[in-house]
C-alpha cells in the first residue's frame, strides 16, 4: 500500500483505473467537469499494475478500479465519488485539494 499512497500523492486528484473501465472513464470525466486535470493511472499499462491492484484491494477497494485519491487521500471508487457529488460535496474537496480554483 506504500506504493499506491506515494504514486496517490503525486498530484491533487489521481484516478487508478483499467484502459477498458468505462466507470473509470466517467468519473474521469466527471472530475474533469469540475476543470481539475487529474493524474490518470491506468494499471493494464502500468509496470507495475498488478501489484498496485492487489494493494487497492487490500483497504476493501472492490471492485479495485477506479480508485481515487484527492489530496493525497483515498477517497474510494465510483460510488463514493458519486455520492460525493450527488451531495454537492465534491466540487469543496477539489477546491480543498487545490485541484480547482473558483
Amino acid at each position: 500500500m506504500d506504493m499506491v499512497m506515494k504514486l496517490g500523492s503525486t498530484s491533487s486528484v489521481v484516478i487508478f483505473t483499467k484502459s477498458s473501465c468505462c466507470i473509470s472513464h466517467s468519473i474521469e470525466t466527471l472530475i474533469r467537469s469540475f476543470g481539475a486535470n487529474p493524474t490518470v493511472s491506468e494499471l493494464d499499462r502500468h509496470p507495475n499494475g498488478k501489484q498496485i491492484e492487489k494493494a487497492l484491494i487490500e483497504p476493501g477497494c472492490k471492485p479495485s478500479v477506479p480508485a481515487i485519491f484527492i489530496g493525497n487521500e483515498f477517497i474510494g471508487g465510483s460510488n463514493e465519488i458519486m455520492s460525493l457529488n450527488v451531495r454537492s460535496k465534491l466540487k469543496q474537496l477539489l477546491i480543498r485539494a487545490n485541484a480547482i480554483w473558483v
